[in-house]
């Protein structure tokens, strides 16, 4: 597997793997990660997961016990540890189905993205709707998955002026990407719907109920449906 490791600070190294963001990367990249979590290292403070890159975050005290700089240790021991690695293996995969009531209050983009691509809002809804996506990466927010796999034809650009707060749970497009927002705040997407499924639980052990590699499945209800669900 061909890869090079960047220094990112002074606790910190970057994995890199390409860079263009595809499920043939995106496959090697949960592999080195779920590698590294399992290999279960005691310098290893935490390993983040991206489009093209696994970020590890190492322990300056317990690196620097040895005889050698700590950026330099930590690469060598990487290199080690990635050689045991011959292919980029299937990891498990989940489908998570989120159910979403799109449009009116909880969708005012949603017309806006009908126009933009010269189609009917209930072509919207068929189109985000039809397929399995890939969850490429969390980020920008707690729990925030980055969503890719939207269909060209609903893709629409992100609004010149964000919006100050979005509410839990809007599902949204933000150019060729669809994600949701699990916390309340600001963003430029163009929301579509919204899901009554919390997706950010900061009490819970794993607080996000999304991960990287993990396969969304958007089901459209009513707003009666909705409203049970969320009760």
């Amino acid at each position: 597997m061909d890869y090079i490791i960047q220094p990112l600070g002074d606790h910190a190294v970057i994995i890199r793997i390409g860079n263009e963001i595809n499920e043939s990367i995106h496959k090697k990249i949960r592999t080195i990660h779920t590698h590294l979590e399992q290999a279960s290292i005691d310098w290893i403070i935490e390993c983040v997961p991206s489009f093209t890159t696994v970020t590890v975050y190492y322990d300056l005290l317990k690196t620097a016990t040895h005889l050698q700089i700590p950026y330099k240790f930590v690469t060598e021991q990487l290199h080690l540890l990635l050689a045991d690695i011959k292919d980029a293996n299937a990891t498990e995969t989940r489908l998570v189905e989120l159910p979403v009531c799109y449009g009116g209050e909880f969708g005012p983009d949603l017309e806006i993205v009908a126009k933009h691509n010269s189609l009917t809002i209930e072509k919207v809804i068929d189109l985000h709707s039809e397929r399995d996506y890939l969850v490429y990466m969390i980020g920008f927010a707690p729990g925030f998955p980055y969503i890719g796999g939207l269909n060209e034809k609903i893709a629409t650009p992100r609004k010149d002026s964000p919006r100050l707060q979005i509410p839990v749970g809007s599902v949204a497009i933000g150019g060729k990407q669809t994600g949701v927002y699990p916390i309340q705040s600001p963003g430029g997407w163009q929301i579509i719907g919204r899901t009554p499924v919390t997706l950010f639980q900061p009490r819970n052990e794993n607080p996000s109920l999304l991960r990287a590699g993990d396969q969304i499945r958007f089901k459209p209800i009513s707003l009666q449906e909705y409203v049970t669900w969320e009760a």
